[in-house]
């Protein structure tokens, strides 16, 4: 049972990087590019969010990928804060602000990775 989750982990760490270098990519480019029009109601504080935490994505994927502890414990950072940031968009949007319903579906992928993530590298962390 801990070979598979021990590959299981693997092939997040695969995902996270991918999804690191992607979420960098279109962060930058509503933050620094042209794709701000594209991007509709977007909240700044979710853009540079999520495009800072794109780096630490990358970063984590090698540690995890090596079941190393400092991997596990970022990741729960990770975790942690992907859902305060969903949690405060989630209250920007109850009071009415406008927002795209893509923000929402790429919050709850996010959310749903990196407590996954978390779950699975968490027993490592004390190795």
């Amino acid at each position: 049972m801990a070979g598979a989750r021990t590959w299981a982990l693997r092939g997040l760490a695969v995902v996270a990087f991918v999804f690191g270098i992607a979420t960098v990519r279109a962060g930058g480019s509503v933050l620094f590019g042209d794709g701000a029009a594209a991007a509709g109601n977007f909240f700044p504080f979710v853009v540079w969010f999520n495009f800072l935490a794109g780096f630490f994505y990358v970063a984590a994927a090698p540690g995890l990928w090596r079941g190393a502890p400092w991997a596990a414990w970022l990741a729960g950072a990770l975790a942690i804060l992907t859902v305060l940031v969903f949690a405060a968009f989630g209250g920007y949007v109850a009071v009415g602000a406008p927002y795209e319903p893509r923000t929402v579906a790429a919050m709850s992928a996010r959310t749903l990775l990196w407590l996954t993530i978390a779950a699975l590298a968490w027993p490592r962390r004390a190795r």
